[in-house]
């Protein structure tokens, strides 16, 4: 199963956004970061680098974020995985909180990777 991350700079942010997915699609294990190690709004490189770890999968990994910083430190820290993990960890351009659902969705249904990515196209929203 494709493993999921959800990155944001708030904690409570990503704690409703669980919540949510775990109503949807109850067999999907998402992996989220919401904001610094000692609580504050922001990104944190070894929180999410520790999250990327833990969801990743052979089938792959979807890393969805909101803003600016946490895209920058996921990929500082997919630029530090092996060469084999880095093409199987894929950030992708959607709204957090639609695009967070439909992946887990699409996930829970066995969809690929690709088919994952796929089925976050039509929210594109041009953050990447």
């Amino acid at each position: 199963m494709v493993g999921l991350v959800v990155l944001s700079h708030s904690s409570k942010v990503i704690e409703g956004l669980i919540e949510l997915i775990e109503e949807m699609a109850q067999d999907v294990k998402v992996h989220g970061v919401g904001g610094t190690q000692d609580g504050a709004l922001g990104s944190d490189f070894e929180k999410t680098q520790q999250a990327i770890e833990a969801a990743f999968t052979d089938e792959g990994v979807i890393v969805l974020f909101d803003l600016g910083s946490t895209y920058m430190t996921a990929e500082m820290v997919i630029e530090g995985l092996s060469e084999e993990k880095k093409g199987k960890v894929k950030l992708v351009d959607a709204p957090l909180i639609e695009g967070g659902i439909t992946a887990a969705v699409s996930i829970s249904a066995g969809m690929s990777l690709e088919d994952v990515i796929l089925s976050l196209e039509p929210l594109k929203i041009g953050k990447l």
